[in-house]
């Protein structure tokens, strides 16, 4: 989220939108409810309690050195023709994909669209 939060208006210019999505639950150790009512996002949030969307992108994260149920940090970028554009999954709790890498993806997946839109496929 702090990589992407100083974006937020870069994002929304290639036409794009964010959802994050935590593997915690609304009372758990992390307390998400209280950290977002002090440091506000720009985009939906989603709590995913029962892990079902974590799992469903297969980054669910059982058990390892660094984790204990939760997800494994990832970042996916689906174009409006929902073909994925870019995948990453960190290796870690603190590997996050390159900034510069996911807005390279949304410029190209905004390019595609546009020319989409004009019939060029």
């Amino acid at each position: 989220m702090a990589q992407l939060e100083p974006l937020a208006l870069q994002i929304q210019a290639a036409g794009a939108s964010l959802v994050y999505v935590a593997a915690e639950k609304r009372a758990g150790f992390f307390k998400p409810g209280q950290f977002l009512a002090q440091h506000p996002v720009s985009f939906p949030f989603l709590l995913d309690e029962d892990r079902a969307v974590t799992k469903a992108y297969g980054v669910y994260h059982r058990l390892g050195k660094d984790a204990i149920n939760i997800a494994r940090p990832a970042t996916f970028v689906v174009d409006g023709r929902s073909i994925v554009r870019l995948v990453y999954v960190g290796a870690q709790q603190t590997d996050r994909a390159p900034a510069e890498d996911i807005m390279r993806a949304l410029r190209e997946a905004a390019k595609i669209q546009q020319l989409s839109n004009l019939g060029i496929e």
